[in-house]
């Protein structure tokens, strides 16, 4: 029983995927431009931010080089919040978290901002199950 099933990735590499999805997208990256840069296939990055696939150390320190970051950054070991930063970079690596965010933060304060939270919370709750 040694072996783990290979459909189940570790949470380091899921969390360092997420990291590199945040960090691409926080810098106007396509998964294109990305690979590009790091000399893999577009595919081979959707993979790494998956966590399908584990990030050698010499490609993340190319992914870090584009992404103008550190590599620490990736592990998200440089500050004693890391714990809170993986969470939030989780919650953005979501499918259009980063473009929702982005819209709420355009609505003026108050109202607007408050009747869109209150629909996505509508939402949530109507779901079955």
């Amino acid at each position: 029983m040694a072996n783990k099933p290979d459909a189940v990735a570790d949470p380091v590499d899921i969390a360092v995927g997420a990291r590199i999805r945040l960090l691409r997208k926080l810098k106007g990256l396509s998964q294109q431009a990305l690979a590009e840069a790091a000399g893999v296939t577009f595919q081979q990055i959707q993979k790494y931010e998956r966590g399908a696939n584990r990030v050698s150390a010499s490609m993340l320190a190319r992914i870090a080089k584009t992404l103008n970051v550190p590599v620490s950054e990736m592990f998200g070991e440089a500050s004693p919040t890391s714990s809170a930063v993986d969470e939030v970079a989780a919650l953005l690596a979501e499918p259009g978290a980063l473009e929702l965010l982005k819209a709420y933060a355009d609505l003026p304060r108050g109202v607007s901002r408050s009747a869109l939270v209150e629909f996505v919370r509508s939402l949530r709750s109507n779901q079955p199950g």
